[in-house]
């Protein structure tokens, strides 16, 4: 039967979740439960996509990427898909009618990292930001406000916003093996081999631009999706502030992290000021 293949398909992706990012499944678990799970089945499509262009070096990555979003189309236009993150993935896709133009620019973004290298001008930087973070933020803004279009739009450059910085958080911490592994460099006019003070200040610079524009679209988010982007998000702004404190000379060479000791500190507090009605 259909409906015990579906709960299948959700444990795989809540699975994928837990096993691939310790901070995003603690954030997802202080979501409402009633669109919990639509998280989680939106991860594991966005995970396993960026996986193949990221980790799987032995195989042949664009045809597997090739595969991967023939299998895509399929699901989406049969509601069915033998991949169950694929199945549970589509499943939300038309629960909350979730733009397929969004998946479009997200599978565009990934696509570009299996031959795109550098990104030279602020364009093409912005452009794949969109299609690899951006959407992602609105794909789950659809699911906060219960796909009320309405709603969706009038906090859509919040998510947006917060997407940015999330991602652009992750390029920073990540410099080392995106650089030396991947031989890529997203900071546009950012020497990557020589990186000073002044240069990782200025990326800094326009993180925190995110975040606060990306905070004020929090404030206004519905009651049961709101402690868990906010849990995220400070997240985020503690790994943000310890590449702050890093020397630019060492980002390059080490994976800067949040202990989970120090992860289970950021939830225990933000739940306490959100108990407390601080945040605001």
């Amino acid at each position: 039967m259909k409906q015990l293949f579906d709960i299948v398909s959700e444990k795989c992706s809540k699975n994928v979740t837990e096993t691939y990012s310790t901070s995003f499944s603690l954030a997802t678990r202080m979501l409402g439960p009633a669109i919990r799970q639509d998280i989680y089945n939106i991860y594991g499509f966005v995970r396993f996509a960026d996986e193949i262009v990221d980790s799987f070096h032995e195989y042949d990555k664009e045809l597997l990427l090739n595969r991967f979003e023939a299998s895509l189309e399929d699901a989406l236009k049969d509601r069915i898909s033998l991949n169950p993150i694929l199945n549970s993935f589509q499943a939300t896709v038309h629960k909350y009618n979730i733009d397929k133009a969004l998946i479009a620019n997200f599978m565009s973004s990934m696509r570009l990292d299996l031959s795109k290298q550098v990104y030279t001008t602020q364009q093409e930087f912005n452009d794949y930001i969109y299609g690899s973070a951006d959407v992602v933020g609105l794909m789950c803004l659809k699911v906060f406000v219960k796909g009320d279009n309405q709603k969706y739009n009038e906090l859509k450059e919040g998510a947006m916003n917060l997407g940015s910085a999330f991602q652009k958080v992750n390029f920073l911490r990540d410099l080392k093996e995106d650089f030396e592994n991947l031989s890529r460099s997203y900071f546009p006019n950012t020497n990557l081999n020589a990186l000073d003070e002044t240069s990782k200040e200025k990326i800094i610079q326009e993180i925190e631009e995110n975040f606060s524009k990306g905070y004020q679209g929090i404030l206004l988010l519905p009651h049961d999706s709101k402690l868990g982007v906010f849990v995220a998000y400070r997240y985020y702004k503690r790994l943000l502030k310890k590449l702050q404190q890093t020397p630019a000379t060492e980002i390059k060479n080490a994976r800067i992290r949040v202990p989970n000791v120090e992860k289970i500190g950021l939830l225990t507090r933000s739940y306490v000021k959100y108990q407390l009605n601080l945040v605001k």
